[in-house]
């Protein structure tokens, strides 16, 4: 691959119009290239093609108008100096004024002809403009910048104005992008209809009309996409490559006693889905599967039944969970399910003391334990799994592409485990797809028989106390338990603990009869587990909690929650708190204490109340929210420069299509195209933990 451009790769410093002192400035947005700077898209364009007449203009519209100074004087107003200017185009006298710029006065002397744009106000019977935008008329020939256009306007920083950044973009757009490289394949750009990438960075910064801006946008972010999905398939080559999986040949004993073991009938979905994964299993391709269900649907059992095939088979399996809460939810009910057949599990956690760690370490090197389950803890080095041929990872979205691959980098060498991750946040199609683009996907949408649906109601804070009140009496007095859920305090475990802390001392004060609970962050392991076994058994009746309970805890008589000031919460967050409840047969209540501030808060409450689908939900949450604050820091949006793939849909779907056709042969394409396989490498490598072909 030739080398990046000297003159893309030029500090912007160099820039005619930038200098040393802007150079700062542009270094704070990130900006260091002349590369960068061509990349730095406008926010948006003002359109100010249009010219008026000042005897058409009307206030409170924004005109854009050619006129001339008549005259232009500075003053010294209240605060600031104002400069004032009469102006005219022959049709009509106006007034253009300028607040805290007294510099105008002698930029626009009586006699130029200047393009004002801006808001419309009238005095005295004039049009007037008050601190338009303005742009000196040299001569015909003159390429305006400010007005008379469709006008860019960047993202700025403290200390750069709209009019010099305008300005030096212009030179760096000029200068770079004629520079920047076609990566799409030629036949792909005809197919697409896209533009040749010059005239693309140049049109979508200084478009010549509206219908080229469109189409230099849609170029630039079809390349951005093409190249993720290019990414996405060289990874589902690479890590379903026939001759690297394990083909599992249960011998069928312990998958006999595991189905006959289970206490209740699997749903059609769940029957369904354990289909697909044994075919995968049982094949030599490596499966890489991503199993979506909503909370409650059972994704745990089917995750238990791929394990028992693994097992069945003669190997091993690891199941990783994002917090040892939940990790050891699993642990316990995967022992109690699988180790009357024989099948040992074992716990790794950050908070096993040394021999327990030594002992299960030793289980797992030996092959006296078959399953590992535990947390980010897994990945350390000295957790060895020698027959290690399935890898479960749960609540996925939690982990980053280079976790899953560290597990997955434990098993057989030369070999690829079949790999399962597992998520209760239901990801909409759309973002499944850019995401999970190396996954094949099966979804659970079906309840486990004998499941009620939770009753949602949101009451207002002067409705507090009855909610308790009928909480204690009708629930809890029953022999029914609940959850109290303490309000969110974003980024601050220590003050969460002390909300829900302060929570647990107002309720025991108040319900002196009923036994609370108190469950936070920064407890210690051992406390956290002596609280849920105590909830588990029913020695406490109410557990007041953070948002640690969010997933994974399962307690069937826990019928009731209640959260307090709800309208913290995203939408996501808060079906999975309902989902905590609705586990056992009997019917169940989420009640939402609430006094929303903004109209998107009270659509958060009503729409809560309307729906249990968590897809339902999803799509709401993803298109009020968008896919960044959607997915968290942890994903935040695949760090899309240019494409949203919400509103981008129609090119996601297109890119995808054409990358999976060109990259069907991976060797092909490191041949003819290894430039672009070079640029793919460069953008999304370390993002997918590519090894890429070529």
């Amino acid at each position: 691959m030739q080398g990046e451009d000297p003159i893309l790769s030029r500090d912007v410093q160099y820039v005619k119009g930038v200098g040393a002192a802007r150079a700062k400035l542009l270094y704070k947005m990130g900006l260091r290239t002349v590369r960068d700077l061509v990349q730095h898209l406008p926010r948006y364009h003002l359109d100010r093609t249009q010219f008026r007449s000042l005897r058409e203009v009307r206030p409170g519209e924004t005109a854009t108008v050619e006129v001339r100074i008549q005259s232009i004087a500075e003053h010294q107003g209240r605060r600031v100096p104002v400069v004032a200017a009469l102006i005219t185009d022959g049709t009509a006298y106006g007034q253009a004024i300028w607040f805290g710029q007294p510099w105008i006065a002698k930029s626009l002397p009586p006699g130029t002809t200047v393009v004002l744009s801006g808001k419309v106000e009238r005095e005295r019977g004039q049009p007037k403009f008050v601190s338009p935008e303005w742009e000196v008329v040299q001569d015909d020939e003159a390429e305006l910048l400010h007005a008379g256009r469709l006008v860019p306007v960047y993202p700025l920083t403290e200390g750069l104005r709209p009019r010099e950044m305008r300005r030096l973009m212009r030179e760096a757009v000029l200068l770079g992008a004629p520079r920047m490289p076609d990566r799409i394949p030629p036949e792909v750009a005809r197919r697409q209809n896209l533009l040749p990438a010059p005239v693309a960075w140049q049109e979508a910064h200084w478009p010549t009309d509206r219908t080229t801006l469109e189409a230099a946008l849609r170029t630039i972010r079809f390349e951005e996409l093409f190249l993720l999905e290019i990414g996405l398939q060289l990874l589902k080559h690479r890590v379903q490559d026939p001759r690297h999986g394990i083909c599992h040949q249960p011998s069928g004993r312990l998958w006999g006693a595991f189905r006959a073991a289970l206490p209740f009938e699997l749903t059609p979905d769940q029957e369904r889905v354990i289909r697909e994964i044994r075919a995968d299993m049982e094949s030599p391709r490596p499966m890489h599967r991503l199993l979506q269900g909503d909370v409650g649907s059972g994704k745990t059992i089917v995750a238990a039944a791929a394990m028992v095939v693994a097992v069945d088979s003669g190997y091993q399996a690891a199941l990783m969970a994002p917090t040892e809460i939940l990790a050891e939810q699993h642990y316990l009910g995967l022992r109690r399910l699988l180790e009357p057949l024989g099948i040992r599990p074992v716990l790794i956690t950050s908070s096993l003391k040394r021999r327990e760690r030594e002992e299960a370490l030793a289980a797992l090197r030996h092959g006296v334990a078959q399953i590992a389950i535990g947390t980010h803890a897994l990945l350390e080095s000295d957790v060895v799994i020698p027959r290690l041929s399935l890898v479960v990872i749960d609540e996925q979205h939690r982990f980053g592409v280079r976790q899953r691959a560290r597990l997955q980098a434990k098993g057989i060498e030369g070999r690829h485990p079949d790999t399962l991750v597992m998520t209760a946040t239901p990801i909409p199609r759309t973002l499944a797809m850019t995401l999970y683009g190396d996954l094949d996907v099966s979804r659970i949408e079906q309840k486990p028989a004998g499941r009620q649906p939770v009753a949602t109601a949101w009451r207002t804070p002067d409705q507090r106390d009855r909610v308790y009140q009928v909480l204690v009496e009708k629930f809890i007095r029953a022999g029914q338990q609940a959850y109290v859920i303490a309000p969110l305090v974003e980024e601050s475990d220590k003050l969460e603990a002390q909300a829900a802390t302060a929570l647990y001392e107002e309720l025991s004060a108040k319900y002196p009869e009923v036994r609370f609970g108190l469950l936070h962050g920064r407890m210690k392991p051992e406390e956290k587990d002596a609280v849920m076994a105590a909830f588990r058994e029913g020695a406490i009746q109410v557990l007041v909690a953070t948002t640690v309970v969010e997933v994974g805890v399962d307690v069937p008589n826990a019928t009731v929650i209640i959260i307090e000031e709800a309208d913290r919460f995203g939408l996501a967050q808060l079906h999975q708190l309902r989902g905590r409840v609705g586990r056992g047969t009997q019917r169940s209540y989420c009640v939402l204490i609430a006094d929303p501030k903004t109209p998107e808060a009270r659509q958060r409450m009503e729409i809560m109340q309307r729906t249990l689908s968590g897809f339902e939900l999803a799509e709401y949450d993803l298109r009020l929210r968008g896919p960044g604050e959607f997915l968290g820091t942890q994903q935040s949006g695949w760090g899309l420069q240019f494409a949203d793939i919400l509103r981008d849909e129609e090119i996601l779907a297109a890119a995808r299509a054409e990358a999976a056709a060109l990259a069907r042969d991976p060797a092909a394409l490191a041949r003819e195209y290894p430039e672009l396989l070079a640029e793919v490498r460069r953008r999304w490598g370390d993002r997918l933990g590519l090894a890429l072909v070529g």
